[in-house]
């Protein structure tokens, strides 16, 4: 399975035909390493409604004819923007051909009157992604494990509108995931975090193993 950073939040999971492109923020992305015209894919999931995380959803939704799947406010926000919809709440789990996505909490605003932000757990070909939005920390980020090991998680690490590098290193202690990969940070002065200081922090203070991957590039999962 390939996992494809584009920077901020933005990524993709991918194998064989398959692709899952996940908070698709690319116009006005500072790291602007893909542009949205280029990007290909069958389904799309977004975490909440803020515009670095939604981005360019309906663009890419619409060229691919992809099936984007959110929250009811921010589905219904896509499918007023003519895009096919699969609604899902938090602890909601639904079945798709590559796996599962099982719809958890993130302590965030949600971008749309009467929405929520959330999380995922994203079951993959056989690999288990904790995807875990914008969020602060929360200490049920203890219990995501009960439904199976955590092979990777994706945690923000850039402060201000987000967990911090501390918090995030509390977090991913409770989380013990195999891997754990820093986002959401560089993208603006305001979450100007340091991802190689997360991931030094996390061997040298929980054993842990972290990871960067630099956006515009793709590792092997």
């Amino acid at each position: 399975m390939e996992f494809m950073y584009y920077g901020h939040s933005c990524f993709a999971l991918r194998q064989e035909e398959i692709t899952l492109l996940v908070d698709p923020f690319f116009t006005g992305n500072t790291w602007d390493v893909a542009k949205a015209e280029d990007i290909t894919c069958q389904y799309i999931f977004v975490s909440h409604g803020h515009d670095d995380h939604y981005g360019d959803s309906d663009s890419i939704g619409m060229r691919n004819n992809a099936l984007f799947i959110s929250t009811p406010e921010v589905a219904r926000k896509a499918a007023e923007a003519g895009l096919e919809t699969r609604v899902m709440h938090l602890g909601g789990k639904g079945a798709f051909p590559f796996g599962t996505i099982r719809m958890v909490q993130a302590l965030h605003g949600s971008g749309v009157p009467g929405g929520h932000a959330a999380g995922a757990l994203i079951t993959f070909f056989g690999k288990t992604v904790y995807y875990a939005g914008d969020t602060a920390f929360f200490s049920d980020m203890g219990l995501l494990s009960r439904f199976g090991k955590i092979d990777y998680t994706l945690l923000p690490i850039g402060d201000t509108y987000t967990m911090g590098i501390d918090d995030a290193l509390l977090a991913a202690s409770y989380i013990k995931a195999d891997v754990t990969v820093p986002v959401h940070y560089k993208t603006w002065p305001a979450i100007d975090a340091e991802p190689q200081e997360f991931v030094r922090r996390l061997a040298d203070e929980y054993g842990q193993r972290g990871l960067v991957i630099e956006p515009g590039t793709s590792v092997e999962l």
